[in-house]
C-alpha cells in the first residue's frame, strides 16, 4: 500500500481540437444550384481538474501520465455543426496544487470539492462554407480548419489537509496516538520510520470532527533531507495546529522537542508560528513523569500534557484541548 501513496508527479495535459468546417452546397431537387450550406467543426474538448473525496493519493495520475481531450466532430450539410469533443475530467484529492512544472509558480489551489476547475480550453471549431458566401463570392469552395488544441505539462502536488499534525521523531507513538483517537489503523512497530507514508484519521467529539495527520518521524536534518521527514514536511503546512508528540523515554526530551522545532523553522519558518501543542507519550513507562516535568521547563510558555496510550492516561483531556484549539484556530 505504501508504495501506492503519490504525493507529486507531472503529467501532460491537452485540450481537444476543433472540428474542422465543410464545403458543402445545397442539393435539392428543382433546386439545381443551391448556395453553400457547409456547417461548423465543433469545438474540441475541454480539460478539466475535478476535486474528488474519496481520492487520497496521486498514484492514478502517475499511472496515466497523459490526459486529453476529445477532438470536435467536422460539420455537415444543411449548415449543421459538428459534436462538441468529449471534456477530459482529472480527478485529484482535496488540497491538490497544480503549478508550472519549471518555475514553480502556483496555477491553482483544489484545496475544497468546489466547481471543476477549468485548466484548458478546447480548440474552436472551424467554419463551413456558408460564412464566406458574398455578393462577389457565391460558391466559396474552401471552409476554416478547426483550431488546434493545448498542450501543457504541469505539476501536480498533494498538500494534505488536516486540523492538526502530529510532528514527532521516529518510534515516538504518533502512530499508536491516531489509532486510539481516530478511526485510522495505521502500522505500528517498535522500530524507527514505521510510518513511511502520511496517514489521515478522524476524531469525533461533541458531534464535531476534526482531522488529524501523521507525518512519517522527523530526525536532525530533515529538513535537508535526512530520514523521511524531508518529502512530507510540506504537509505540515495545511494543518490549524502542530502537535509535538516527545518521547519520554527520551533522555533528553527537552532537546528533542527544541530539534523538531529547529527541523520545521529551517525547512519553512512560518512553521515556526503555527499554533502547537506538546504532549509527552509513554507516561506508562518508569520515570516518565520526572522527564515530563524537564519537558515542561523546556518548552516554556507552550501548553504540555503527559499521556499514556497504551493505558489510556491524559487520552481524554488531551481530546478535550485539541477540540477546544482546533475550534479557536480554524
Amino acid at each position: 500500500m505504501e508504495s501506492r501513496f503519490v504525493d507529486e508527479t507531472i503529467i501532460e495535459v491537452c485540450s481537444g481540437d476543433g472540428g474542422d468546417g465543410v464545403v458543402h452546397f445545397r442539393r435539392e431537387k428543382y433546386i439545381p444550384r443551391g448556395g453553400p450550406d457547409g456547417g461548423d467543426g465543433g469545438d474540441g474538448g475541454d480539460a478539466l481538474f475535478v476535486v474528488r473525496k474519496n481520492l487520497k493519493t496521486l498514484s492514478y495520475l502517475k499511472m496515466r501520465h497523459v490526459f486529453r481531450g476529445e477532438k470536435g466532430k467536422p460539420g455537415g450539410g444543411q449548415r449543421k455543426s459538428g459534436r462538441r469533443g468529449q471534456y477530459v475530467e482529472i480527478p485529484v484529492p482535496p488540497g491538490t496544487l497544480a503549478k508550472d512544472p519549471d518555475s514553480g509558480v502556483l496555477l491553482h489551489d483544489m484545496h475544497s470539492q468546489d466547481e471543476p476547475w477549468l485548466f484548458l480550453r478546447g480548440g474552436r471549431g472551424g467554419r463551413g462554407n456558408w460564412h464566406f458566401k458574398s455578393s462577389t463570392r457565391q460558391a466559396p469552395r474552401f471552409a476554416e480548419s478547426g483550431q488546434k488544441g493545448v498542450c501543457r505539462r504541469v505539476l501536480v502536488e498533494l498538500a494534505l489537509i488536516a486540523d492538526i499534525g502530529l510532528v514527532g521523531k521516529p518510534n515516538a507513538g504518533k502512530s499508536t496516538l491516531l489509532s486510539v483517537l481516530t478511526n485510522s489503523h495505521p502500522k505500528i512497530g517498535a522500530y524507527p520510520f514505521t510510518t513511511k507514508i502520511p496517514n489521515i484519521g478522524v476524531c469525533s467529539l461533541y458531534d464535531y470532527d476534526i482531522v488529524l495527520a501523521d507525518i512519517p518521524g522527523i530526525i536532525e536534518g530533515a529538513s535537508q533531507g535526512a530520514g523521511l521527514g524531508f518529502q512530507f514536511l510540506k504537509h505540515i503546512g495545511r494543518t490549524n495546529l502542530i502537535l509535538f508528540l516527545i518521547d519520554l523515554h527520551d533522555n533528553d526530551p527537552g532537546l528533542s522537542y527544541h530539534m523538531l522545532e529547529k527541523e520545521l523553522g529551517t525547512y519553512r519558518e512560518e512553521l515556526t508560528r503555527k499554533p502547537r501543542l506538546v504532549v509527552g507519550t509513554k507516561m506508562d513507562l518508569d520515570g516518565a513523569g520526572d522527564r515530563l516535568s524537564e519537558l515542561r521547563a523546556a518548552v516554556r510558555d507552550q501548553d504540555c500534557l503527559g499521556i499514556s496510550a497504551v493505558t489510556g492516561s491524559g487520552i481524554d483531556e488531551l481530546k478535550r484541548t485539541l477540540f477546544h484549539a482546533v475550534g479557536r484556530h480554524r
